[in-house]
């Protein structure tokens, strides 16, 4: 089956490829860490399905980070209780700060929740989207290599 998937995609153009990983990248859950590795399963060019996976990542963060950073007052209402889960967050916050909490929260949630979250409590939407956009990077490398390299020994 993985053999007729990736003849299906060598006949497809490498734009529609690169459009589809970098979509793929976009949805929250699977992002950049998920969709390159599928995108090298299937059979696109492993640097291809990385670097879209990536673009596609980050251009979804930046985009809910920027769309939601006016909302910062109403999400840091003191009047308002806090969830269970946004306490769990606001003390990892407040213990790693913007860093730690995008480097390794990923783990937890998608980079756009988290750094929709970070802005929220009042973190620099430059720092958090810097910060998650090397978060992304990593991620999308790390796992992209890991793909590759397991494609390749199967094949081997």
């Amino acid at each position: 089956m993985i053999d007729s998937i990736q003849e299906f995609t060598a006949t497809v153009d490498p734009v529609w490829q690169w459009l589809a990983v970098m979509g793929a990248g976009a949805i929250p859950f699977v992002e950049s860490y998920g969709a390159g590795p599928i995108g090298i399963v299937v059979g696109v060019t492993p640097i291809v399905a990385i670097l879209a996976a990536i673009v596609g990542n980050i251009v979804s963060m930046a985009v809910v980070v920027l769309a939601t950073s006016g909302a910062r007052d109403k999400l840091t209402n003191a009047d308002t209780p806090q969830s269970p889960r946004r306490q769990r967050f606001t003390r990892a916050f407040d213990k790693w700060g913007v860093p730690g909490v995008s480097l390794l929260g990923q783990w937890i949630l998608p980079s756009q929740i988290t750094s929709s979250i970070m802005v929220g409590i009042g973190a620099s939407k430059h720092k958090v989207i810097v910060w998650q956009i090397v978060s992304i990077i990593l991620w999308g490398v790390a796992f992209g290599a890991l793909a590759w390299a397991a494609v390749a020994a199967l094949r081997g």
